[in-house]
């Protein structure tokens, strides 16, 4: 009880700090970048004087330090600001864009680990053979093919040749505001409203960028889980249990692919949080209305509250997808816990 009590003391110290130092960067990131928020607020052409009163409005005026304590002030009470284009409070906006990028990047790391897993085990079994040569140059070209180059290329063929998929964009325009928010996530609110006809449009304009971040997530996790496959097969304990007579399968599945299950939680959990923060192109390709677009444009824009207050976002999920992958160790290895 009391090495466990000594566990989560350690676990929560050094989440606490982490958190510390992102809003210490963060903060300190917004103070340097050579965007001045004032003139972003009140325009280039404003008068002397009212860019002097913004500035003091906004607490700018005031010395480093007590612009730091401000700042954390306000996130304790979940204030981010207002942003300068929406006119709304970042807090609400985040709120808003963020579901239709997790809907995005958790359907692409589903197929990616669903493809990928298999794909890297083959490749290893088969070694130097021309399936693991294909899987190669597949996983190759997923990393060397720029991500707008494909998204424009899908959108070119699918949906302005063959006109087999739906244009860019989250929903037909006929759905849109039809159905009831209660998650943000339009493929789980149009199951929870019953209506078939948003679901499977939702669906729809869903494949195209969800196939675009699963190939190149794919692509990592095959070729992650091929180097760890290669080294478990090459184990002692392999080597043993083909030595009992065992079928490839049990030996493959039963004794070598549970030993690379806590590198793959790693990359897993890393490949996740980039998918989250990561898909500004695709995003803006399929003008698909979430984190990463709204992120881009605010940033375009000189609008720091929104850059702020989603990069703070991206931290926490990076910090707590380490958290998760760390409990999930523990269960898939016994010597950790």
């Amino acid at each position: 009880m009391k090495k466990r009590l000594g566990t989560l003391a350690s676990v929560l110290a050094s989440v606490s700090l982490t958190l510390f130092g992102l809003v210490v960067i963060t903060f300190l990131i917004g103070r340097v970048m050579p965007i001045d928020p004032v003139i972003a607020a009140v325009g280039d052409n404003a008068p002397q004087e009212v860019v002097e009163r913004a500035r003091q409005e906004m607490g700018l005026d005031q010395p480093l330090p007590q612009q730091f304590l401000y700042f954390v002030g306000q996130l304790l009470h979940g204030d981010l600001g207002q942003s300068i284009l929406t006119k709304n409070s970042v807090a609400s906006d985040i709120a808003r864009y963020f579901p239709a990028t997790l809907e995005l990047a958790t359907a692409a790391i589903i197929v990616a680990a669903l493809i990928g897993i298999p794909l890297g085990v083959w490749a290893a079994v088969r070694q130097g053979t021309w399936v693991d040569q294909t899987i190669r140059v597949i996983c190759l070209a997923g990393h060397s093919v720029p991500v707008f180059v494909l998204a424009l290329l899908c959108l070119l063929v699918f949906y302005a040749v063959l006109e087999i998929a739906p244009g860019p964009g989250r929903q037909d325009i006929i759905y849109q505001d039809m159905v009831p928010h209660v998650t943000g996530l339009l493929t789980v609110d149009s199951l929870i409203a019953g209506d078939w006809g948003a679901f499977w449009d939702a669906l729809a304009h869903m494949v195209q960028p969800v196939c675009i971040l699963a190939y190149f997530s794919m692509a990592y996790i095959t070729r992650m889980t091929r180097a760890f496959m290669l080294d478990a097969l090459h184990g002692e304990y392999v080597i043993t249990a083909r030595a009992k007579g065992l079928s490839p399968a049990a030996v493959i599945w039963r004794h070598a692919f549970p030993n690379v299950g806590v590198q793959l939680v790693t990359v897993l959990a890393l490949t996740y949080a980039g998918l989250l923060e990561g898909a500004v192109v695709t995003e803006t390709v399929f003008s698909w209305p979430g984190l990463g677009q709204y992120l881009t444009v605010s940033l375009m824009n000189a609008d720091m509250n929104p850059v702020i207050g989603a990069t703070l976002l991206v931290g926490l999920v990076y910090v707590g997808l380490n958290l998760l992958a760390d409990a999930l160790y523990r269960q898939l290895d016994p010597r950790i816990r």
